[in-house]
């Protein structure tokens, strides 16, 4: 079967974008692709966390891949970290990677200018290169955030994957990635790396919105549902949801916050629960107050057998902990073959 990778850094809950914009597609290619899902604890350095976030971040992850219904008897689940031939692989790569070409990263230029408060709005040429080479500042960005993408290159070609499940905010990452493989492959006159893929697993891509009313749903926006959120934390959440006062004609086009609602009753509602709050509104007749309880008890429905597999696994420490050993071993011996291939070609010893 052809190799699929996908990687997803340990920084909390997995919330409802997360699970139809990317885990819900995992449970299917589990069965038709050899897939290896790592949690990325490596790329986590780049933001400092203290070791005990990183390990518990990481259990949170695999507890609740595993809730979701990822099979590890079926799929390689893994923690970064336990596979040590991706460091050494992330170092030969870096070797070969330019510093013009990873500074000119879309993702690299925007984190820097975070870290170094650069005035986002009125951006100048070369303003993140002045500031992270002038001596006086105070702020720091880190060199790993700088080779992100060497790392996450690291990360697909150790395994030889051929397609990589990835948002288009990570296209240009991938570009990088099969950038690396292809000039691996050059400089040594070999066939070693295939050329990754961007993967869209659906040919609908699920865009699960926000509950402010704008955005897609995310973790750094605060306007997430958790798949682990109780009863009473989905409702507070959705009745908080931004709407207007209602249409005024009917079968008006509805304003984004409103399309909102309806795109996330369209994900977890019935058709006909759909339909008929969609009738109300083209007919100016809609309660929002009575959609949004419909839909918090909608979200709530879904969510709440994950969420009583994610408690239930996240007390199982034996669990968790055989799963990663038995994850790490299956990913190591996928990652020393190419390795070793990999020091072969360029003159080392093999271990």
């Amino acid at each position: 079967m052809e190799i699929v990778v996908s990687g997803i850094r340990p920084t909390g809950n997995l919330h409802l974008g997360n699970y139809f914009g990317a885990v819900k597609g995992f449970l299917q290619m589990q069965h038709e692709y050899d897939c290896k899902f790592f949690i990325a604890d490596w790329h986590s350095l780049t933001t400092h966390p203290r070791p005990l976030d990183i390990q518990a971040s990481t259990r949170t992850i695999l507890s609740e891949y595993l809730a979701c219904g990822i099979d590890p008897e079926v799929a390689t689940i893994y923690v970064q970290s336990d596979v040590p031939e991706t460091a050494e692989l992330y170092l030969y790569l870096n070797m070969n990677a330019g510093i013009g070409e990873l500074m000119r990263t879309t993702s690299f230029k925007d984190k820097a200018r975070q870290q170094l408060h650069i005035d986002r709005t009125h951006p100048t040429e070369g303003d993140v290169e002045r500031e992270i080479f002038n001596e006086g500042n105070k702020h720091s960005v880190s060199a790993g955030l700088l080779t992100y993408p060497t790392l996450m290159a690291a990360d697909i070609i150790i395994h030889k994957a051929v397609k990589v499940p990835v948002g288009k905010d990570q296209e240009q990452n991938m570009e990088m990635a099969r950038r690396f493989a292809r000039r691996f492959n050059a400089t040594y006159g070999v066939d070693l790396f295939p050329e990754p893929a961007s993967f869209y697993y659906s040919h609908k891509a699920v865009k699960v919105p926000g509950l402010d009313g704008s955005g897609k749903m995310g973790k750094s926006e605060g306007n997430a549902i958790y798949l682990v959120d109780d009863e009473k934390t989905i409702r507070k959440k959705v009745m908080k949801a931004v709407t207007d006062s209602g249409p005024t004609e009917p079968n008006s086009v509805k304003p984004e916050p409103i399309a909102n609602l309806f795109s996330m009753m369209e994900i977890v509602s019935t058709k006909e629960t759909y339909d008929y709050f969609n009738e109300k509104y083209n007919s100016c007749e809609i309660r929002y107050g009575d959609m949004k309880k419909q839909l918090a008890e909608d979200i709530n429905a879904f969510c709440a057998p994950i969420r009583e597999r994610i408690l239930e696994i996240q007390a199982d420490r034996t669990l968790l902990d055989r799963v990663a050993r038995e994850g790490a071993a299956k990913a190591r011996e996928s990652a020393a073959k190419t390795l070793q291939e990999v020091r072969q070609i360029i003159g080392f010893k093999a271990y």
